[in-house]
């Protein structure tokens, strides 16, 4: 017997004590702080740091269960193969679309041009890290790094993919020997209400690690920052709030439901990602409200930690408008086979960019390396600003797999019309 992961019905909470508020006044709060006291706010960077190392604590015990427990309770397994080809499918024609549209912004606005920088003048040292960390990062790593050590350490490690892995494969192995494993997954479901219930526990930390992270950010890197490459933030901020309102709206329109709706649901969850930087932060709390706003659980399973590796919208964007931003910069002319060459890379060097440490910033590094006609020194100009930037790629990111989640759902039959409407409502 199948037992559902169900939250309270409770009374609405007063509007002062609503998580998002909370977190909404704590940002307003750090960045005060690390305008004013810089140097006393660059030192929170622990409190923005250890609340997501929380989170991160518990998303694979999430993963795990939610997965495993999913896929035990199909019918059979050609269902979670439908389902894993159908959340390719729509990964990679949106993502694509991403880098198109990042792309094509890029030389509409052409917020590089007119700087006429020399990339002799440029100082290669700060950007050296991500430089090379690009040696890593490959296919045939990608795919190694998938397969964990062992069936335990998946658990213990910080990647998706192995967690993701290892579930699948324990969620198969239950269905095939499910009289046997019946105790098993009984387990596991009966496991599932103590760890949601850490994960509550867990965000009522948010206002604190908001608070340190936006501090942090603004005390190490100052608004001026800001001001000094406005263009760039500006359009990059442009281009993901036009792929979130009418790119994704428009596919949440034909699939009936309202992305302004759906925005409105996980409020909370994209002021936490605001706030830290990090879909991960979240994650937990968006894959349950999705079951309970009518996707079925082995969707939600398999669609969302997927869509954290494969469907990264919002770094897509920003990829190929940096890029261009950068040989605009340095006066650098990129005939179109060139900006189709720098496309297709970004498409390969994209993927698996969740399971990075400043995933952005490597696969852009990494995308340069493949198009020497743009200098790779050039990404120190963005360097001071990539982490104000880091906010919108995270939030576009958790948007766009949460409208996948649904999407998905629909097109396989498994999304509660009724509990869409009512949630939504």
């Amino acid at each position: 017997m199948q037992v559902e992961i169900h939250t309270t019905e409770m009374q609405p909470k007063p509007w002062y004590k609503a998580l998002y508020f909370q977190v909404l006044i704590a940002i307003v709060f750090g960045v005060l702080l690390g305008h004013f006291v810089p140097e006393k706010a660059v030192q929170l960077k622990v409190l923005g740091d250890g609340f997501i190392a929380l989170v991160k604590m518990i998303i694979a015990p999430v993963i795990f269960i939610t997965v495993s427990t999913g896929i035990a309770s199909m019918a059979d397994l050609k269902t979670m193969g439908r389902i894993t080809g159908k959340a390719f499918l729509y990964f990679m024609t949106f993502s694509t679309l991403a880098l198109v549209i990042g792309m094509l912004v890029g030389n509409l606005i052409q917020p590089g041009a007119g700087l006429h920088i020399d990339p002799k003048s440029l100082d290669p040292k700060s950007i050296q890290e991500y430089v090379d960390a690009t040696q890593d990062h490959n296919l045939s790593k990608f795919v190694l790094d998938i397969i964990p050590k062992s069936l335990m350490s998946s658990l213990t490690g910080d990647s998706i993919l192995q967690v993701l892995f290892v579930s699948i494969m324990f969620g198969i192995g239950i269905t095939l020997t499910i009289d046997k494993s019946k105790p098993v997954l009984d387990f596991l479901h009966a496991l599932s209400h103590p760890i949601f219930k850490i994960v509550e526990i867990l965000m009522k930390l948010a206002p604190i690690g908001a608070f340190g992270a936006m501090g942090f950010t603004v005390g190490k890197f100052g608004l001026s920052v800001l001001l000094n490459l406005a263009g760039l933030v500006g359009t990059f901020y442009l281009t993901s709030a036009f792929f979130v309102l009418v790119v994704l709206g428009a596919v949440s329109w034909y699939n009936k439901f309202n992305i302004f709706k759906l925005l409105r649901y996980i409020k909370e969850e994209l002021v936490l990602v605001l706030g830290t930087s990090s879909s991960e932060s979240a994650l937990p709390n968006v894959m349950k409200k999705l079951e309970k706003a009518g996707c079925a659980k082995q969707v939600v399973g398999l669609v969302i930690p997927t869509g954290y590796s494969f469907n990264l919208d919002g770094t897509n964007i920003y990829m190929t408008l940096a890029a261009l931003f950068i040989a605009q910069a340095c006066d650098v002319n990129l005939p179109i086979e060139k900006q189709l060459l720098l496309l297709l890379v970004a498409m390969l060097s994209s993927k698996g960019a969740a399971g990075v440490s400043g995933a952005g910033f490597i696969t852009l590094a990494a995308t340069l390396a493949v198009v020497p006609d743009v200098p790779v020194v050039g990404m120190t100009l963005i360097l001071g600003i990539d982490k104000f930037m880091s906010e919108c790629r995270a939030l576009t990111n958790f948007i766009g797999n949460a409208v996948a989640t649904i999407v998905v759902a629909n097109w396989e039959n498994q999304l509660d019309f009724e509990k869409l409407k009512k949630a939504l409502k």
